[in-house]
């Protein structure tokens, strides 16, 4: 008797819980359709390509190659147009110059549908912050971008990049063509770690070190995979499947490694004597700036604020200026006349040595233009999010509603013909001074644009000087015809099948 209660009571149980799975399952299924009709209906002004009822235009860009197909669409709907990921989440994607000011020049938050993946990983760092607490924390970090901060670090950028370039030595004489992005990844994060934590090669060798590098280079694949997969959106299915669990175990090495280092700082930190000796290094790592950063009434970061920045600068840092030189590199390749005056320019510049100063980065003229027209051509990051905080109303008189979510295509604006003649030619003098006047102030924006622009762009800039000012002077690169690169967006701009350039020694007179 008691059995049989007890079992039509359990029994009881489960169709209750059921039916509240299914009541909560119904009421969010309603919510996203309700969603889906106000974003629909704030784009319907916008013309666009036909769209699949479940996979949006998903579908289409993976079979046709995601930056192609888009580049399609700017020719067609130079201005903007409706772009659906899946069934619920719709963007109007823009590409055109007077569109972009009216959103990036104003402060708009992230798009949360999209950016909150990033949460797990990075936490509430500068990337995903919005309101008062991103006021606060680039205010914060703004003092650890400074002129004199970045100087310093030319010298530990050019360390790391050395020891990259030497083992290119031994490759080139095997006289093959060989993918760099791996090791200009590797040697990214090196540098990284050696600003951000004070270590470097002896950081990575030993197997935290390792682990750590790992682990960042792995989130970022399966970061751009969820975005990419729209069942994969959903938190509780996506914990559930092995891509999710990876991505679980991939942060918790991150983690660990951020949190130990904090701690191992602060406790530097009440020792009188190691206090000293951190202040008397040569130069301070970012971790040193953001321990030391407080607010004017004396309120500094907490261990969560502070680990969600490390996470934030080592992710955006590592993985974009990989992009950047490595599409840089294969553009050099791709074009010899410019590959040529690039390095008689850093000759000029350095002389006999083969050391490079701050001071020699500014007159770095030519090889400047160059960078900035390979970013033109392959932006590291390809394309971001907005949610509209307020209605924003475009040059031609339409208009979106608040709540409205923007894409920036940045790809497909660099290579929107409209705004550039003839966009797949290979140009620095784009980028003269002469011509950038005449230009639109938001046709170039590989680093954002607005209060919400890359803090670190000028960071980012400095290594990328540097790493390819010195890999110019020690190698002559070629392309590989038969393994040309076919460019895929992974949060970053990367290689489908990697980088493969041939590598020629220019020999010890090059600038070793």
């Amino acid at each position: 008797m008691v059995t049989a209660l007890l079992s039509l009571s359990l029994s009881r149980l489960s169709l209750w819980a059921l039916g509240l799975i299914l009541a909560v399952g119904f009421l969010k299924f309603i919510r996203l359709l309700l969603r889906r009709q106000m974003l629909a209906r704030a784009m319907d002004k916008f013309p666009g390509p036909p769209t699949h009822w479940l996979f949006g235009h998903a579908l289409e860009i993976q079979q046709t190659g995601a930056l192609d197909k888009v580049v399609s669409w700017v020719h067609q709907f130079p201005y903007a147009h409706p772009l659906w990921l899946g069934p619920f989440l719709g963007f109007l994607n823009i590409c055109e110059p007077e569109y972009v000011k009216a959103v990036y020049s104003r402060g708009d938050p992230k798009a949360a549908d999209l950016y909150d993946f990033f949460l797990q990983w990075i936490g509430r760092g500068l990337l995903v912050l919005d309101g008062p607490k991103w006021f606060q924390h680039r205010k914060l970090l703004t003092p650890g971008f400074h002129y004199d901060v970045l100087k310093p670090y030319v010298a530990v950028i050019s360390e790391s990049a050395h020891a990259m370039l030497d083992k290119w030595e031994e490759k080139a004489r095997e006289d093959k063509s060989f993918d760099i992005f791996r090791d200009v990844g590797h040697m990214t994060l090196d540098s990284l770690m050696k600003c951000t934590f004070g270590k470097g090669n002896s950081g990575l060798g030993h197997s935290r070190g390792s682990s750590y590098h790992l682990a960042i280079r792995d989130l970022s694949v399966l970061m751009q995979e969820r975005l990419s997969t729209f069942q994969y959106h959903n938190d509780f299915i996506y914990w559930l499947t092995p891509h999710g669990r990876r991505f679980l175990r991939a942060c918790q090495v991150a983690h660990d490694h951020t949190d130990q280092v904090i701690r191992e700082r602060k406790a530097a930190l009440q020792d009188k004597k190691e206090q000293e000796k951190i202040q008397s290094r040569r130069h301070l790592d970012f971790l040193d700036i953001l321990l030391g950063a407080q607010d004017k009434d004396g309120v500094k970061l907490s261990d969560a604020d502070l680990r969600a920045e490390v996470d934030t600068f080592m992710f955006e840092g590592h993985d974009t200026t990989t992009s950047g030189i490595s599409w840089f590199l294969y553009c050099m390749a791709l074009n010899p006349e410019h590959q040529r005056r690039c390095r008689e320019e850093v000759l000029e510049v350095l002389g006999d040595r083969n050391s490079i100063q701050v001071d020699d980065l500014g007159k770095m003229t030519y090889l400047t233009m160059c960078i900035k027209e390979s970013f033109r051509l392959y932006p590291p990051v390809p394309q971001v999010y907005r949610q509209l905080s307020k209605p924003v109303s475009f040059v031609d008189g339409r208009s979106l509603p608040a709540g409205s979510l923007i894409s920036l295509h940045i790809y497909g604006l660099h290579r929107n013909s409209a705004v550039w003649p003839d966009p797949e030619v290979f140009d620095p003098l784009r980028f003269s001074s002469e011509n950038v006047c005449r230009r639109h102030p938001f046709a170039f924006m590989p680093f954002s644009a607005g209060p919400r622009n890359c803090i670190g762009q000028q960071f980012a800039m400095n290594e990328m000087k540097v790493v390819t000012a010195l890999s110019l002077l020690r190698f002559e690169f070629a392309l590989d015809p038969s393994k040309l690169p076919i460019p895929v967006p992974h949060l970053t701009l990367r290689s489908e099948n990697g980088m493969h350039l041939y590598l020629k020694s220019l020999g010890p007179g090059s600038g070793k």
